[in-house]
């Protein structure tokens, strides 16, 4: 990864946010709450949600080396969940106050 790129852990850089679509087999396994719970373990805000073509959706918001570590974590989630695909966009921080299960 060059210098400034987005993604990039940079010190003091100050908060990031990342977009997050995950497909594969991640509804109906806990994955959710697997997401809850690494986001809050990365000291993360934002939320997830199921979405209705069986895909996932989550908002990771925190410090940039926080988040790409989380990323990781979701990438390769372990039975019985299976990640396909796990693609992230950087967005502005919106500085919510915590991590939401939502629907």
């Amino acid at each position: 990864m060059q210098a400034g790129e987005p993604g990039e852990a940079r010190a003091g850089s100050g908060p990031t946010a990342r977009q997050v679509r995950i497909t594969g087999r991640v509804q109906g396994v806990g994955f959710r709450r697997l997401v809850r719970g690494v986001a809050q373990a990365h000291e993360l805000v934002g939320w997830v949600r199921n979405l209705p073509d069986g895909s996932v959706e989550a908002w990771l918001e925190g410090e940039p080396a926080q988040v790409e570590s989380a990323l990781a974590r979701l990438r390769n989630p372990g039975p019985p969940a299976r990640v396909e695909a796990c693609a992230a966009e950087e967005r502005p921080p919106q500085q919510h106050a915590r991590f939401t299960l939502m629907r």
